[in-house]
């Protein structure tokens, strides 16, 4: 059995894992950077998001002709590069939602951008329920649904026919079947995780199971649709974020850090983590 090994360190808060071109993306909202690093560990900043320095969700994820959109929560948009690398402005959400707090896009294969929203100040303020919007390939934004425990993680299936969305403080892994207008329908559980799990990030490995990260528990899970845990992975700190990639799609790689310093952990020394783990499957 492989061991968990190190690809990168001194990252502050790294999220937003993605595999794209043979490489790993991600982002650390602290740096306010997105970040590419190969599976020998070298890396580069790629991009500096908009709006200034501090700390703020920035998340990412590709247009079917392989422009990148960036979530950005600092200036409360979502903002495409061009291919000469210009970034404009591809859906303003300052004005569209009462409550600002973004924090993931996930986009399926018409260029519809799912957006989620935790919908209070966090850490530290009053719980509200979050929601799920949509920007549209020419940037009409408009809310799909709410009600959600903290919506973190979210991921499109293959085919385009389901969005699944983690809900940290729900304890749950939520499905919509996606219409033809990119509307979402048919609400229901697709993994009830236990009270103790906290899904953030996710991602679908080949077979149709979700790994999710787990910040409080220390883990990586991999489970099935109805609930089946099939593995977990011990991470050691907190886990934010985790993709499938490698050449063959059987590498797990999960960024960590340790969340127990409270607000030192962003003017500390950075304690955050890319690990990469060989599977089976």
């Amino acid at each position: 059995m492989s061991e968990l090994r190190i690809l990168m360190d001194c990252i502050v808060f790294g999220e937003s894992l993605r595999w794209h071109d043979g490489r790993l993306w991600f982002a650390d909202w602290a740096r306010q950077e997105v970040i590419v690093v190969d599976l020998d560990g070298r890396s580069e900043v790629v991009l500096r998001a908009p709006g200034g320095d501090g700390f703020g969700p920035v998340c990412f994820d590709w247009l079917p002709d392989g422009r990148l959109l960036l979530l950005s929560g600092t200036t409360r948009s979502v903002v495409r590069r061009e291919p000469d690398g210009t970034l404009v402005t591809h859906a303003d959400l300052s004005n569209a939602f009462e409550v600002q707090q973004w924090n993931e896009i996930a986009v399926d294969h018409r260029g519809n951008a799912y957006l989620n929203n935790i919908a209070f100040d966090f850490p530290g303020g009053e719980f509200r329920p979050g929601l799920v919007a949509l920007a549209t390939p020419d940037g009409a934004v408009r809310q799909l649904a709410d009600g959600f425990g903290f919506p973190n993680g979210m991921a499109v299936t293959p085919d385009g026919a389901t969005l699944i969305v983690a809900e940290s403080y729900a304890h749950v892994l939520t499905a919509f079947d996606i219409t033809p207008d990119g509307g979402l329908t048919n609400r229901r559980p697709w993994a009830e995780l236990g009270e103790s799990a906290a899904p953030d990030g996710i991602c679908l490995d080949a077979d149709g199971a979700v790994w999710y990260a787990d910040v409080p528990n220390h883990q990586c899970v991999r489970v099935r649709e109805g609930g089946e845990v099939i593995r977990a992975v011990d991470t050691g700190l907190g886990c934010f974020s985790c993709a499938a990639g490698g050449p063959d799609g059987r590498t797990l790689l999960m960024v960590v850090a340790d969340w127990s310093r409270g607000p030192e952990m962003f003017t500390g020394d950075p304690t955050g983590q890319i690990l990469a783990l060989d599977l089976d499957t």
